[in-house]
């Protein structure tokens, strides 16, 4: 990114040359005890303080009240996935009990220092590998 990317109105925290920014995040070797709804409820409260972002409606998809036949098992598939909607996009994540790998996308056009929350999720899930990477959204 160049100086020339992060241009924001001063009094909206909005963007001026392009619609937000993206980070993706990959996180393996996590503690797998992180992934229940009630430490993903204080992960996205606590990160939308650090971000300053405006929480909205929180939803959860998961094995909780599912018939034992039909609960996920594919080290793939077995976990839980999160949609924490911002007032200005949303924070997606899912999580992957047998791997102990989480995957988290937070999309915004009200600044926020990707950086920032990098380093929060790495340490909130305790993770000991990680990928990212950072997209301006045009």
């Amino acid at each position: 990114m160049n100086s020339e990317n992060n241009i924001i109105e001063k009094n909206k925290g909005l963007f001026t040359n392009k619609y937000g920014v993206e980070l993706i995040l990959d996180l393996h070797g996590c503690d797998a005890l992180k992934f229940t709804r009630k430490s993903i409820s204080k992960y996205f409260e606590e990160l939308c303080i650090l971000i300053d972002m405006e929480r909205e409606e929180l939803y959860f998809w998961d094995d909780i009240g599912i018939p034992e036949g039909d609960k996920q098992t594919s080290p793939h598939t077995q976990g839980t996935s999160a949609v924490q909607f911002i007032l200005t996009s949303s924070i997606v994540i899912h999580t992957l009990d047998q791997l102990e790998a989480v995957y988290i996308n937070i999309f915004s056009c009200k600044y926020y220092d990707p950086k920032l929350a990098e380093k929060f999720s790495i340490k909130w899930f305790g993770a000991t590998d990680f990928s990212s990477r950072i997209l301006d959204r045009v």
